[in-house]
């Protein structure tokens, strides 16, 4: 995991070596002031020599200038290398969940995808940045404070540097309960803010049910346990610094006490043990950075880890032979077809939502599929422009198994208009667009008047700039139906695939809708799964779809001459809405 972390500072390589020069050299002016001020104490002073006084005084100043100029582009460039990295993580992550399986998505929640992406991978970039460089800053005063000891008294030295390996000791033992603690930490993070991301997302049915005080509950218990999560957490990193911040100063303490002695006996005199305490206090310096590291190398690294679980997570599987479909007929067969969720904990034949399907769609037909909830109508659309792969038999359309074709273009010849219609928090113009990313106003136009919407639009004081909103819910129903209708003309696809498309609509809206959908369905495979059963009376041919797969067929009369299921449920409709 460790090489991958590292791989990412390859893009960000002149500007971190920059940082680590700046660095280097900040490290090296901290270093002077011991010395300079051991020979102010032990010399300059004594021998009242006022002129090297004020010229090491101004050497002195010099140095602090410097430093303060590299500090400045260690924390500022420093920190930019570390917001590349982020950001290149963040690309990277957003990329790889494009071409994960639907499957992904039905298991994870957006809210906690979300939490890795930002909160995550923000921690991430603080230990990219400081990381390195407080590892690197430390080890230079590390090893220029023991030398600059030694050359002082080395006795004392050896003293102070016995009770390191204690605080070693300490720091990798409790090391292991803050790992710990952080990983809940980050895990209960992600989980409150995916409630969070639920419950505003569905404010209005909470609000309309009366459901407050059951979302409050349930946010209260959310973050409880966020609570004892982060108390855990803050518990075993308060242990880890409590503990060694007293071995540190007992360090300090071993180191006056001894240099006292020493001095008693005329070891060491005034400036030398003035100086060494400099020296210690620099010493103890990168040994305190180090440990206050380690809650940032416990945030960075989970949060790292977490980014990692969701890269390994194995993509959309592609065949390195599959061709580019190019323009299809739409000719669909389906061919002893069973599919069944990966959720689904059973193997027996019964958890099957489509098991052995046979059911050929000829191009340019269009194929209505009824029948009983969790018959399968919906899976069997989404195994088309394979979301879900099938678990036995094949697909085809105009012979080709749609195994053997690349995804996008696949999918570059199926159009979808679904119940629940999803639009980006953008113009309508951008919304219909996407049909077609390079289409012209005038395609999108067109495409809108075939909608029947480009009327309603113009009335609107910004037109096909007018901001949608989030999920398009500065629009009605029907009007977020009618653009995602004129996304799907411009898109101009050989199959289409209408999923309850106007059933949530009333009646008035689903009937110029209609005449949208029929002029959309000309010269395409159509198929249409509908509960209202008055709205695909002149399809060309109807399936009733069971879980044991297709028990009638045919037009609507034939169906209805039959008398068998298809006929029982449109009387029963009939019956109902009359």
């Amino acid at each position: 995991m460790l090489k991958r972390f590292i791989a990412y500072y390859k893009p960000h390589s002149k500007l971190f070596a920059l940082d680590m020069c700046c660095a280097f050299v900040v490290a090296l002016c901290d270093l002077f002031y011991p010395i300079i001020a051991r020979n102010i104490i032990n010399i300059y002073v004594p021998e009242q020599n006022l002129r090297l006084l004020l010229l090491w005084a101004g050497a002195l100043l010099a140095i602090y200038l410097v430093k303060a100029a590299l500090s400045y582009v260690v924390q500022y460039w420093g920190h930019m290398v570390g917001v590349g990295i982020q950001g290149d993580m963040r690309r990277d992550m957003f990329r790889h969940l494009q071409r994960l399986p639907f499957a992904f998505f039905d298991e994870n929640k957006t809210g906690a995808i979300m939490s890795r992406m930002i909160n995550d991978l923000q921690d991430v970039s603080e230990l990219a940045h400081h990381g390195p460089e407080d590892i690197f800053l430390s080890c230079i005063l590390l090893i220029g404070s023991f030398i600059m000891l030694s050359t002082i008294n080395l006795p004392l030295t050896l003293l102070a540097f016995a009770a390191v390996p204690f605080v070693v000791w300490f720091a990798i033992s409790a090391r292991k309960n803050m790992q710990d603690a952080f990983k809940e930490s980050r895990v209960q993070t992600a989980d409150i803010n995916a409630g969070v991301e639920t419950a505003i997302a569905g404010m209005r049915v909470s609000r309309a049910y009366s459901g407050e005080a059951h979302e409050n509950s349930k946010f209260d218990m959310a973050n409880s346990l966020f609570i004892s999560a982060k108390a855990a957490s803050y518990r075993a990193m308060a242990w880890f610094f409590s503990g060694s911040g007293f071995l540190t100063d007992a360090l300090y303490l071993i180191v006056l006490c001894g240099g006292g002695l020493f001095f008693f006996r005329g070891a060491i005199n005034a400036g030398d043990f003035a100086a060494f305490l400099l020296y210690i206090n620099m010493f103890l310096k990168p040994i305190n950075k180090f440990i206050t590291m380690f809650e940032q190398l416990q945030n960075g690294m989970t949060g790292f880890a977490r980014f990692v679980e969701v890269m390994d997570e194995a993509p959309e599987d592609e065949d390195p032979k599959a061709m580019d479909a190019g323009r299809l007929k739409g000719h669909i067969r389906f061919e002893g077809v069973s599919f069944r969720y990966e959720n689904s904990d059973a193997l027996d034949h019964e958890s099957r939502v489509i098991s052995g399907l046979t059911l050929d769609i000829p191009a340019g037909r269009t194929l209505a599929l009824v029948g009983p909830s969790g018959g399968g109508k919906t899976t069997l659309c989404n195994l088309i422009p394979r979301f879900y792969d099938v678990d036995a038999g094949a697909i085809t359309i105009d012979g080709h198994d749609i195994r053997s074709l690349t995804r996008a273009s696949l999918r570059r010849n199926i159009g979808i208009v679904a119940q629940d219609v999803f639009l980006f928090n953008g113009s309508i113009r951008e919304n219909i667009a996407y049909g077609d990313l390079d289409a012209t106003d005038e395609d999108i136009i067109e495409a809108a008047k075939k909608a029947n919407i480009h009327d309603h639009i113009m009335t609107l004081e910004d037109g096909y700039d007018t901001n949608v909103g989030e999920r398009g819910l500065k629009l009605s129903g029907g009007q977020r139906q009618r653009i995602s209708i004129a996304r799907v003309f411009l898109k101009n696809p050989a199959i289409l695939i209408l999923d309850e498309a106007t059933s949530a609509l009333d009646n008035e809206t689903e009937m110029l809708i209609q005449k949208s959908l029929a002029q959309l369905s000309r010269g395409r495979t159509c198929i249409i799964v509908a509960h209202r059963l008055s709205t695909i009376k002149q399809a060309d041919e109807i399936a009733v779809l069971t879980k044991g797969g297709v028990t009638e067929r045919g037009t609507h009369s034939e169906l209805m001459a039959l008398g068998a299921t298809y006929a029982a449920l449109y009387n029963y409709q009939f019956r109902v809405e009359a």
